[in-house]
């Protein structure tokens, strides 16, 4: 058994290493040279980490719990290990395989007496014992190719988890960011309600003094009771918000514990989002992509591989007796070793048929690595895009809101002054209580482009390339 194993061995290192099959080449990326609406700084706010973009405690809090309990996530996780077992598993055909076997038996010649078989020995038993070794030499490299596939698709679920952890992280904040703005315009609906209860008291004290008419104060009532309407939705809204909220943390329905203020406190990191090219290192659905297809180009390796013969050593050393007990003493020693040579002469076209399979398998990960870089490019432009520009309406729409303020303020005066009448009042308060709406949507959906870019950008870390 000694022998066999030193010749296997010897036989791994004298024969040459050869690698069949085409080595894996990065294809051509056409980039653009920058991003609209950006700098050309290579700054990124891809760098930032996910606790540096947005300075807020609670939710910083709460995607560190995600991190923690999210479901899709340790789902993501699972999948990793199951990955690095089959690495392991294609890894293990490197080295010999070495298993054991035993028997026990008993018999009886039962040849009639008197007849050319009969030994006229009683019944016996045997026994035997023995170890096994096999031992594939990778002449040309199909067990490396293997290896390298099943590495590969190992790192690739690793980008896969990667990639889920950026998305619960966007989630979570775009969550949270909704369910701020849904505080917001809940305030704003409050603030609508008390207004138009004060120009109803206004109207009500006017029309006891004999100088408003009941149209005054109809029209007051039917507004603050139309405000006041919108208060339950927007509750419920809320309620489902922080439902939706909970389950992202991987926990049951339940409030979320927050401070008020926090909407209009939120701050917008100015770091210009860097170059194009960044994203083909930085974002792990694009690292992904490759892997699967340098997974794919080695199965080329193997399609190829197996156009030629394999080189396989045996052995086997074990004992046999008659007895248990004479195993270690009067048995009978059993070796056997031996040098397997396989390979295909006529399979139908079946290796052929093999290897067309994995060359148009390679081509289709080959589109889809270039199809995801297109359309990461497509996401950081547009969000881009819309973060500028959303800033550009916010701004303006804060300076309606402050024009309608001072409208209302004033129509307020001129009325009670005698200057006006109840409709011009109404009528801009009816202007003020939208447009703050508008703006907390405009503020929210800045929020939103934010975090979309910071999302396409790769979110918050570059990992080195494996």
């Amino acid at each position: 058994m000694t022998r066999l194993f030193a010749l296997a061995v010897l036989c791994a290192f004298l024969v040459p290493a050869c690698t069949v099959g085409p080595s894996y080449k990065r294809p051509p990326v056409s980039a653009p040279p920058a991003f609209r609406f950006s700098g050309a700084e290579t700054n990124s706010m891809g760098d930032l980490a996910w606790w540096q973009l947005f300075q807020d405690p609670v939710l910083k809090g709460l995607i560190q719990t995600a991190l923690t309990n999210n479901y899709d996530l340790r789902i993501a996780v699972t999948r990793v290990e199951q990955s690095r077992a089959l690495l392991a598993q294609a890894r293990s055909a490197f080295y010999p395989q070495i298993g054991y076997q035993a028997g026990i038996g008993a018999g009886k010649n039962i040849s009639a007496i008197g007849s050319p078989g009969y030994t006229g020995e009683p019944a016996g038993k045997e026994l035997d014992a023995a170890g096994d070794v096999s031992w594939e030499i990778d002449l040309w490299g199909r067990i490396r190719r293997l290896s390298e596939s099943a590495r590969a698709r190992f790192f690739a679920t690793e980008e896969a988890r990667r990639d889920t952890t950026i998305s619960l992280i966007a989630d979570v904040a775009q969550s949270y960011f909704q369910l701020l703005a849904l505080d917001e315009e809940l305030g704003i609906a409050r603030d609508a309600t008390n207004s138009f209860g004060q120009s109803l008291k206004i109207f009500s004290e006017r029309l006891r003094e004999g100088v408003a008419s009941k149209l005054e104060t109809s029209s007051a009532e039917a507004l603050l009771d139309s405000a006041a309407a919108t208060i339950p939705e927007l509750r419920r809204q809320i309620v489902a918000q922080e439902d939706e909220l909970s389950v992202l943390l991987g926990l049951n329905p339940n409030a979320i514990v927050r401070h008020l203020g926090a909407f209009h406190e939120m701050a917008l990191p100015e770091i210009p989002p860097g170059l194009p090219s960044s994203l083909l290192e930085r974002r792990p659905d694009v690292r992904e992509a490759e892997q699967l297809m340098i997974s794919a180009n080695a199965q080329i390796g193997v399609a190829v591989a197996n156009y030629y013969p394999q080189l396989s050593l045996t052995g086997l050393y074990g004992r046999v007796s008659p007895e248990f007990a004479a195993l270690s003493s009067g048995s009978t020693v059993a070796w056997d070793a031996a040098a397997g040579l396989t390979g295909p002469i006529f399979e139908g076209g079946l290796l052929r048929a093999q290897e067309r399979q994995a060359r148009a398998a390679w081509d289709e990960t080959r589109l889809r690595y270039q199809s995801t870089i297109l359309q990461a490019f497509q996401e950081v432009s547009d969000a881009i895009a819309s973060r500028e520009q959303l800033g550009i309406e916010r701004d303006l729409q804060a300076r309606s809101v402050v024009a309608y303020q001072e409208a209302v303020k004033v129509a307020r005066q001129r009325y009670q002054g005698g200057q006006a009448s109840y409709y011009e009042l109404l009528q801009e308060q009816q202007l003020l209580f939208p447009a703050e709406n508008t703006l907390a949507q405009a503020h929210l959906n800045q929020l939103l482009a934010t975090v979309q870019l910071y999302k396409a950008l790769g979110g918050g870390w570059i990992a080195p390339h494996p």
